[in-house]
Parts: C-alpha cells; structure tokens; sequence
C-alpha cells in the first residue's frame, strides 16, 4: 500500500453499490419478501482484501447479501466520501414538502458511486482529515468480537480513537478499524551490494554512507524523509518543534547530496534499472517488486520506522448502521482470515503485526520484512496530525532541504 507529491499518499493506495441495474420492480419484489437476509456494501483499497476471503465470508454469513467491490487508490476512495457528504447535505437542504423518491430507489443510469456504503477503506493519513471533515460516523456501535483484545494494544487504540478533531484522543470515540499493517523500509539490490563488496543496509544511518551518494531514491514525502532523519538522531517522527533538533537542517543537507531523485509513484523503477541501489519505499509496493525481482530486498530499519494503516470506517452518509458491519469487521479479526490477510495481500494483519516471526505459521514466514522484530515494531510509530505550527516548520525545512 495518487495525489499530488505534496500530500502524503501512496500509489498503494469500483464496487457497484447495491443491484442498481435491476428494474424498480425487482427491488420492491426483495422488500417485501420481509427483510429474510441483511445487505453490506463495501469499497475497498484494491488488492487489500484476496477473494478468498470474500468467498469465506459469504459461506460464514449465508444470510448476509454482500456487495463489494474495490478502488485503486486511497485518493478516490476519500474523495467518495467528500462526495457522499455534499450529495447528503444538498438532499438535507431541500425543502420539506418537496416531492422526491426514498433514497433507496435508484434510478436508471445513476452512477453505481451515488449512495454511500456501509463501510470504506481509509488510509490511516486521511482519517484525521476525514473526521475533521464530518465525512465519518464512529464505529462504537459495531462492537466486533475481538476488537477489544485488538485495543488494548496502545498504538491500535491511540490510532482509532480521536476527539471530533481528528486528533488522538484516550477519551475520545472509536472512528475506525484497522485490516492491513505494513511498514516505511529500505530496498536494496542485493546483486549490486555483492558486486560491490558493500554490507547490506540495516538502519537509517545507512543512507548517509558516502559509497551511496547520488544511489538513493527517497520518498517525495516530507514526513516520510524528515521523520527517517529525526528516527536517526533518536527522536520521534511525530516531533512537533523541530526547533528542539539543533542538527537538523545539517542532517537534512548532508541527505538531499545523497539522493539521486524524489518520487513518491516511480521510485523503484530506478532501482530496477540499476539508476539507483537504494530506495525508500512501502513496504507494500517494495514486496510485490521483490516476488518480480528477487534482487530487489526489503529491510526494516532497526531503529523503527514509520507505519501505515488500512482501516475499515462508516461514511457520515450511511443513513442507518446495517448489523452486517458487525458481522463483517468479526469476521475481519478472526485468526484465520487474518493470515489470509497477511498471505495474499502484501499487507499484515494487525492481530498478527508485532509478534515474532518464529511464533507465525510457517507460510507466512515468505516475506519476513512484512513481520518485523517486535523491538522494532515497538519503536516504529503512526504519523499523527501535525499543529499548524508544526505544519509549517516541517514545510519550511522540506523546502530548504529541496533547494540546496
């Protein structure tokens, strides 16, 4: 697991919502056989949920009439839910004793994005945004089993539970449900380093080995590259007063001379052509690249790194909570579809994501970068929302790295 280089997303990251292609008499027909099987209508990130797990859960919930389908990037999937928000506000602003149809009655030709779902995909990045925004409504009510056992984890809980701010909060409600974990690492071309008798990298100080300079691809991201830099001088990712980091804007500098380019879509391309020997990347993107190309190896930073997050949220737009959403996000935290998750997707299950390889089944052992130490795990972190004062010295400092 895009938008513009300047915002943090990643090429990582349609379903057709509801039988909309069936006559109005067909749908009158279902409504009244008496309501013999709830609905769920899910949008997921592509490639983030293996059909395997769809037939599963369609043999589990015989009852439950499943509508899936997936988008290819996080961009659209948050932009569905802006959509939905504005469609609900304009049908709330019309006035009472307008004639107009239930909401439930399509109409031939619609577009299959019209009416909201019951549950969407969201990147970790957009849900501060997202909640902010009043485009989702909490999941407190769709009280999964296990998802208590999953909360008690610290980085689960302080990443799903916010104020109405967006912002993490102990006290505050629970907006979303993480499915798929991966990491920030480093990719390298084994082949070259042995050629080049170099020893492979193992940390973030790697990057600034001279024998690299002008061989490494960064992220176009400037949480991703300046938080790697304050990984390495011992702070955190989320610093909120880079003021506090006298060395800096040095480390900064001495990185942009090691750099070769800055993409966040294309930056392994180069590292396929042997343009660069490194690049940083996620772990999703790098994986896949890997299977393709076995020279090309994944390497979690031994100091932590950063982490992403797919999660399972409820658009704002959903004009009731269908019981099917309980179902669904259990069904998401059993033990078994949770290394379905983390065997055919490139992502990990957060039920699996922290524990030692050696104590995971042994088909899951094929990519160890997608299951680090949990020392490691323990010291990676989230990206939390920035203050506005912290926005801008983090925008100030990327721009002055990128100019010199």
């Amino acid at each position: 697991m895009a938008m513009t280089e300047e915002q943090f997303t990643m090429s990582r990251r349609s379903l057709l919502i509801g039988a909309v292609a069936g006559s109005l008499s067909v749908i009158l027909e279902g409504c009244a056989a008496g309501g013999q099987s709830s609905s769920l209508q899910i949008r997921a990130l592509q490639g983030s949920i293996p059909p395997q797990m769809l037939n599963e859960f369609r043999k589990q919930a015989a009852g439950v009439k499943l509508d899936y389908g997936a988008d290819r990037q996080l961009e659209e999937l948050f932009a569905l839910l802006q959509t939905w928000q504005r469609s609900q506000s304009s049908h709330n602003s019309k006035k009472s004793n307008e004639f107009a149809l239930p909401s439930w009655v399509p109409f031939l030709g619609q577009s299959p994005t019209a009416n909201p779902v019951d549950l969407v995909t969201l990147g970790d990045h957009w849900l501060s945004g997202a909640i902010s925004q009043g485009l989702l409504a909490p999941l407190d009510a769709a009280t999964a089993q296990g998802r208590a056992a999953l909360l008690k984890n610290p980085q689960w809980k302080a990443l799903v539970t916010r104020n109405g701010e967006g912002k993490p909060d102990a006290n505050g409600k629970v907006w979303a449900m993480p499915y798929r974990v991966g990491t920030t690492v480093i990719a390298y071309r084994q082949d070259i380093f042995k050629q080049q008798g170099l020893q492979p990298p193992t940390d973030w100080t790697d990057l600034w080995r001279p024998e690299l300079k002008g061989r490494i691809s960064l992220l176009d991201q400037p949480r991703e590259v300046i938080g790697l830099t304050l990984k390495k001088l011992g702070k955190s990712y989320n610093t909120q007063d880079l003021t506090t980091v006298p060395t800096l804007e040095a480390e900064l500098r001495s990185l942009n001379q090691q750099a070769k380019l800055y993409s966040s879509t294309h930056y392994l391309q180069p590292l396929l052509l042997d343009d660069t020997w490194v690049a940083v990347g996620w772990s999703e993107d790098v994986l896949q690249s890997g299977q393709r190309s076995p020279n090309v190896v994944a390497v979690v930073p031994s100091s932590g790194t950063a982490l992403w997050a797919d999660l399972w949220v409820r658009p704002a737009a959903s004009p009731t909570l269908s019981p099917a959403v309980t179902e669904w996000l259990t069904f998401c935290l059993q033990p078994a579809i949770a290394q379905q998750i983390s065997l055919l997707t490139w992502g990990a299950s957060p039920l699996l994501f922290g524990k030692a390889l050696a104590d995971l089944p042994t088909e899951l052992h094929r990519a160890p970068a997608l299951f680090p130490d949990p020392k490691v795990v323990a010291t990676s972190e989230f990206l939390q929302p920035l203050s506005k004062a912290a926005t801008e010295q983090y925008e100030k400092a990327w721009k002055t790295m990128r100019q010199l």
